[in-house]
């Protein structure tokens, strides 16, 4: 080798100011472009997130110190085999009680606009279900889950294959009256979005815990379980916010290519 010896050259440290507060601003990025007006008006929204945050722990922590709540019957439910794709046979009569897999768990139940009056499975339902079969893993580590329609369970699991729902409990009410006494159907069969939330007590007893619906009021329609659906915050990043759009069974599960 000759004698030249090359120094490595180091780019200059770059001071990290995220998660700093410069100039009375906590920043969220390392630009030194951004107006002051959007610093300021950043700022502002970032107090606001942190009222937020705080007003949702407050309305979880009140969720979850409610009194008992009322005993129930001990439902029956129809499933099908754990495996979606081995077809709907054999068919077996579940309880309400038997869906909790183990002692101080919480049970989790979405109630599915499919079945009786609403004949076509509901867009917005099925985008909330999709979501919850994308995450069913991690719920499973804390609580039980299961999917419950009115529909009959071939038209239910037919439905959930179309939607890859592999890793859900899809029950049936059948003829069981869960869904009216819940909230979710009315006496003409007509069909409503629902969560429901159960425990079980020490000798058995399942007792409703908490039960909500998307009508918050007689002003407010369609918000009451926008928790439930990440898309809808997603959206509300966005400067465009989420509109008016709702989700579709047309575009199904695929997603749109990318433009070169």
């Amino acid at each position: 080798m000759s004698g030249i010896h090359y120094r490595l050259r180091t780019k200059p440290e770059v001071a990290i100011v995220v998660n700093t507060v410069v100039d009375g601003t906590f920043r969220q990025t390392n630009l030194t472009n951004e107006s002051s007006e959007y610093l300021a008006k950043r700022e502002e929204l970032r107090l606001a997130e942190i009222e937020l945050m705080r007003q949702r722990e407050r309305i979880a922590q009140l969720r979850r110190t409610l009194p008992e709540g009322a005993p129930l019957q001990d439902y029956q439910f129809q499933e099908g085999p754990s495996d979606l794709n081995a077809g709907d046979a054999p068919v077996k009569t579940v309880r309400l009680s038997e869906l909790f897999t183990k002692p101080d768990r919480s049970l989790v139940i979405y109630h599915f606009m499919f079945g009786k009056k609403q004949t076509k499975a509901c867009p917005m339902c099925t985008a909330w279900i999709d979501g919850a079969n994308g995450i069913a893993h991690h719920l499973a580590q804390n609580l039980d889950f299961a999917v419950v329609a009115a529909a009959d369970l071939p038209t239910l699991r037919a439905f959930a294959r179309q939607r890859g729902w592999h890793k859900l409990r899809l029950l049936s009410a059948g003829d069981s009256t869960f869904k009216y006494d819940l909230g979710s159907e009315n006496r003409e069969g007509a069909q409503d979005s629902t969560v429901s939330v159960f425990t079980r007590d020490a000798d058995g007893t399942v007792r409703n815990a908490y039960t909500a619906h998307p009508r918050m009021g007689p002003d407010i329609l369609e918000r009451g379980i926008d928790l439930l659906a990440p898309m809808w915050h997603f959206l509300d990043l966005t400067p465009q916010g989420r509109g008016d759009w709702y989700s579709s069974l047309e575009y199904g599960t695929s997603i749109p290519s990318r433009t070169s």
